[in-house]
């Protein structure tokens, strides 16, 4: 009788230890999984991370051609509100000129 305890023991035992490994195959499945998720992840992060820097320098280097713009419309409102400028677009648009000028047109 004491083998058949010793037996019965042994296969109880060896049941345990396929689920034991079962379990931890089912775990080590599920831990795989997770990191294979976390890395998918990082790989589309990085993805977008990069696209928002290459967004981001385009932006700066829109802002500063607007910046750059608004000196230069700066710079030529101050113009337009000088004598010289009446003078150029007089001359220009209108064809007017100073009294002691002479105007030499080409044929």
């Amino acid at each position: 009788m004491g083998s058949i305890r010793q037996k019965s023991r042994a296969r109880r035992r060896k049941k345990q230890v396929q689920q034991h490994r079962r379990s931890m195959l089912g775990i080590s499945a599920v831990i795989l999984l997770l990191a294979v998720m976390v890395t998918v992840s990082s790989v589309e992060l990085r993805a977008k991370n990069n696209a928002y820097i290459e967004q981001e320098q385009e932006l700066e280097a829109d802002i500063q051609a607007e910046k750059e713009r608004a000196e230069e419309i700066s710079d030529l409102e101050e113009y337009v509100g000088t004598d010289e400028y009446v003078e150029q677009q007089a001359k220009d648009r209108l064809g007017l000129v100073h009294e002691n000028e002479i105007i030499f047109k080409a044929k």
